[in-house]
């Protein structure tokens, strides 16, 4: 095969398992603008460092939207193929009680990320690292670097730019007017995975801000997540908040009155808390030790029923079953774990390309798609990048088998 030159912009994980795949038969050059590769990487494994799920099929392709739009690449470079690369790096995983997927021997997040890029090394890719995106087209990238601007020629480009969240990082969306200078448009980036805010009672404030919310549900428009939530000084953040953030997202952005539904006693019906009384008139003091509630949860409750409410057995038991907490707003954009925004999915071919520049690819946060945390994130960068790097490689084979006959 004659090699090709190769540019990958953006030293994550989708550049990075692109440039492990080209680097067999092509010249890799991986470019960056930080002074070190993966810097997200490494700031994400901070909160637990959660690589994969173990979900296939329908049901990890559900966990995607827009529907349909990663199958292909998670069908061809699925959470089983990925800890099998990882394996292969020496990096054993193991799957949590929770489905998560983590890495054996409190591997961290600099190991994993040391394995890989010595591996690509090995492999002859290049790094240029503190290279600042100023300019591309199809057949060029210009950089700059130490003050000066430097123009790398290439047959492709991946651009695996980033998407907005955690600008201390690199992922500062700043890309986007250069992709508008090429004609690509883009999208504002709204904040995903993410709290929520919300103005609470001075009470709640004062006594309660860091304290968990443990096994609570809950509910927006109509979809549920179980789980833990932490009350901060600005409203609520946790795994039991991030699923429903593209739910509360579209529930503001159609101007509604936006509220999540807490159910402290998921595990409990309505009926089953009635029981507890055993028929008998209980005082609103006996309400802690009746119904098991801790001082946070009776906070809220007391916070937002009023007296009627909170007096009536029934009324306080639905109450505890679903208590409406209005929301304010999302988190801003800077502090969300990902975003949705970037480049619209209208702007780019099947197999990741850019329609208006078939030879320069964008993959990764850059694009317009959510996912929820629990390493369906990591799992669908390092799909598309398994996906693009393919795809290049199949229009080579395609091409030159062309020019053999």
């Amino acid at each position: 095969m004659n090699k090709k030159n190769i540019i990958i912009v953006g030293a994550g994980p989708a550049g990075l398992m692109a440039a492990d795949v080209l680097s067999l038969d092509h010249n890799v050059s991986v470019y960056d603008k930080e002074p070190k590769p993966g810097q997200k990487f490494l700031l994400a494994g901070k909160g637990g460092f959660n690589l994969t799920s173990d979900l296939e099929g329908e049901e990890l392709y559900a966990r995607y939207s827009p529907a349909g739009f990663m199958d292909k690449a998670l069908s061809e470079f699925d959470p089983r193929l990925l800890r099998k690369w990882f394996a292969e790096l020496g990096i054993n995983t193991f799957v949590g009680s929770s489905g998560k997927v983590f890495p054996e021997n409190h591997i961290k997040p600099i190991d994993v990320l040391n394995k890989i890029t010595s591996k690509l090394i090995n492999q002859g890719v290049l790094f240029h690292l503190k290279h600042k995106l100023v300019l591309f087209d199809d057949n060029s990238v210009v950089f700059e670097y130490n003050q000066q601007q430097v123009t790398i020629e290439a047959d492709y480009i991946i651009l695996a730019l980033g998407g907005a969240s955690w600008p201390q990082t690199g992922s500062d969306g700043l890309w986007c007017s250069i992709m508008e200078s090429m004609g690509v448009e883009t999208l504002p980036f709204q904040s995903s995975n993410c709290g929520i805010n919300i103005n609470w009672p001075e009470s709640i404030i004062k006594n309660h801000v860091g304290k968990p919310l443990k096994n609570i549900r809950l509910s927006a428009d109509n979809t549920e997540a179980k789980g833990e939530a932490i009350i901060t000084d600005y409203g609520l953040e946790g795994n039991a908040v991030y699923p429903l953030i593209p739910y509360i997202r579209k529930m503001i952005d159609a101007n509604d009155n936006v509220f999540i539904d807490i159910d402290f006693k998921p595990s409990n019906s309505f009926e089953q808390l009635m029981v507890k009384t055993k028929g008998k008139i209980i005082k609103p003091k006996a309400y802690k030790d009746v119904f098991n509630l801790n001082p946070v949860q009776s906070a809220l409750i007391k916070a937002y029923t009023n007296k009627e409410t909170y007096l009536s057995v029934s009324a306080f038991i639905q109450s505890i079953k679903k208590l409406p907490v209005p929301i304010v707003s999302l988190r801003p954009v800077a502090e969300a774990i990902s975003t949705i925004g970037g480049v619209p999915l209208n702007e780019i071919n099947e197999d990741f390309s850019l329609k208006k520049h078939p030879r320069i690819y964008c993959i990764g946060e850059m694009l317009d798609w959510d996912a929820p945390t629990g390493g369906f994130l990591i799992q669908g960068c390092f799909a598309m990048g398994n996906f693009a790097a393919r795809s290049i490689i199949q229009k080579e084979n395609i091409s030159e088998d062309i020019i053999n006959k």
